[in-house]
């Protein structure tokens, strides 16, 4: 069973920058792709970036491009979310999660992936 943890999330002041983590363990890590996702009060989750299982590929959602840039470690089995220039409509919790894939592509549905993380709360505000 795949196991995603989330780290990083906090409070940060509008124009500030976070770092997020999502560290897998329990399975072939290169043979998923990653996605993040976030979720804000009262809205649906969505897609904020993803990440083919080489790193070659990714997406972005526009509200992010630009400001986010997504990255992965596959020798520590991490992804990470690098989030610059924030801004208080970032503020939601922030989730990773894993699809297993054959190809090296990702997508940015939430319905696509099988295996998801806690989530970590990110809130920017001054």
């Amino acid at each position: 069973q795949l196991q995603l943890v989330e780290s990083g999330g906090g409070l940060v002041q509008p124009g500030g920058s976070l770092r997020l983590s999502c560290t897998v363990s329990g399975s072939a890590f290169y043979y998923y792709s990653i996605g993040w996702f976030r979720q804000a009060p009262g809205k649906e989750r969505e897609g904020v970036s993803c990440i083919s299982r080489s790193g070659d590929s990714t997406i972005y959602a526009d509200s992010v491009k630009g400001r986010f840039t997504i990255s992965r470690d596959n020798s520590k089995n991490t992804v990470y979310l690098q989030m610059n220039s924030l801004k208080p409509e970032d503020t939601a919790v922030y989730y990773c999660a894993a699809r297993p894939v054959q190809n090296n592509i990702c997508v940015s549905r939430p319905s696509a992936y099988n295996y998801w993380g806690q989530g970590t709360q990110v809130t920017v505000s001054s």
